[in-house]
């Protein structure tokens, strides 16, 4: 089956949803298309589960409210990469045997993104091991969060995105010698996949000098850096989803005012590839280059000027599919959580396809019955207001962010 990068089940690539559902995705860059392959009757029990809980979420899910169609334009924006390091760790996905997910070597701002699954019969452990040839390498941790593991990938999904988001500054620091290597955080070696679970973390740091970042998965039993020392680095899985990516956080603005009253219902688009490109970069264990399908990890800055007495209201609309995740906003000197969506663990299974000139770019779409929309809030239109937002792991992109008149 073949879709358009725009169609319902668009670049979903960091989500074993789907692929515990029957498929895995393999994305073509120059396509611009996502194949979804059947992968086998391996999975027929993970297939089960998930279908357990998508069936109990949907019964209990509110109907959507009747919608008199409106018309949407699409709103230009522009955007520049800035900022640190990102490695990048989802492949293999599905964690077979224990060894060494991915390794490379960085120095300053950083960003660390690991998003696996252990499929293998017993226990193990992920964790991020640091390691370093300076005498001394000071590593600075100011933000981050991982998941309790769980085999609900949208739980796992949104809540380490509410805690990614929700974190205030941390000033946790971690001396790392040549003698003496450190796990990123303590608590992953206290953490359990059972098999079936999945867990994901995402980390900003600083590195006062070289430090090595290995990302593993061991036995629960056993010493993860005596481990390291032995351990080889595990080949990717057929959808390569691991690199190194320069310029970790997307600054997305607009040299056009939005005004409200005149200007009416606008949309951008994240994650398509098409107005949001995605990163290139290297597969550091081994030199091949790599294309973040999806933009995980990326940290997005979305700040639109706006103007007019009227406020402006935001939402967020999934367009791939089923989708879990939260953003952060600031405005006024204010800074808050907002899950998407708020009133339920997830949304978007209610999406229509887009017709097919829209999956190719058109200007104008239509707000119908059938639009799913998360609130992210209505402002002063004479104040500036910054969204941090990041593709969340086990959901569907992409996603439209829509400004309208609060009224």
């Amino acid at each position: 089956m073949k879709k358009g990068i725009l169609g319902k089940t668009a670049a979903l690539l960091l989500a074993p949803l789907i692929v515990a559902m029957g498929q895995t995705a393999e994305a073509h860059p120059r396509e611009g298309t996502t194949v979804a392959r059947e992968r086998g009757a391996a999975e027929a029990n993970i297939r089960s589960r998930v279908a357990d809980i998508l069936g109990d979420r949907s019964r209990a899910a509110k109907a959507l409210p009747e919608q008199t169609p409106r018309t949407m334009r699409r709103w230009t924006v522009e955007s520049y990469d800035t900022g640190g390091t990102l490695l990048f760790s989802d492949s293999p996905e599905y964690v077979k045997e224990t060894g060494i997910l991915y390794r490379d070597t960085v120095t300053g701002d950083a960003r660390v993104l690991y998003y696996h699954l252990n499929d293998t019969a017993s226990p193990k452990k992920v964790a991020v091991v640091l390691e370093t040839e300076a005498d001394l390498a000071v590593v600075s941790v100011t933000r981050g969060a991982a998941s309790e593991p769980s085999v609900d990938y949208l739980r796992v999904g949104k809540a380490t995105q509410i805690g990614y988001f929700d974190t205030h500054e941390m000033t946790e620091r971690i001396h790392v010698t040549k003698e003496r290597p450190r796990l990123l955080t303590p608590e992953m070696d206290e953490t359990i996949l059972r098999p079936g679970e999945l867990v994901y973390g995402v980390y900003d740091f600083n590195a006062s000098a070289p430090v090595r970042v290995s990302v593993i998965m061991y036995g629960a039993d056993v010493d993860p850096f005596a481990f390291l020392r032995t351990a080889r680095v595990l080949p990717r899985d057929e959808v390569a989803l691991r690199g190194t990516f320069r310029g970790m956080d997307r600054v997305v603005t607009s040299q056009r005012v939005y005004y409200p009253e005149r200007d009416g219902a606008v949309y951008f688009s994240i994650g398509d590839n098409l107005y949001d490109t995605y990163l290139s970069g290297i597969d550091a264990t081994d030199g091949t280059p790599a294309v973040n399908y999806g933009n995980y990890g990326l940290l997005y800055r979305i700040s639109i000027p706006t103007s007019g007495r009227a406020r402006t209201q935001y939402f967020l609309s999934p367009l791939g599919g089923v989708y879990a995740g939260a953003v952060r906003v600031r405005s006024g000197g204010q800074t808050r959580l907002i899950e998407t969506p708020a009133n339920r663990p997830y949304f978007g299974d209610q999406t229509v396809a887009e017709p097919e000139r829209i999956a190719h770019g058109e200007a104008t779409l239509f707000l119908t019955r059938y639009t799913e929309l998360s609130d992210l809030g209505a402002y002063p239109s004479d104040q500036p207001v910054t969204f941090e937002y990041s593709p969340p792991g086990a959901s569907n992109l992409p996603v439209h962010i829509v400004l309208m008149p609060e009224k």
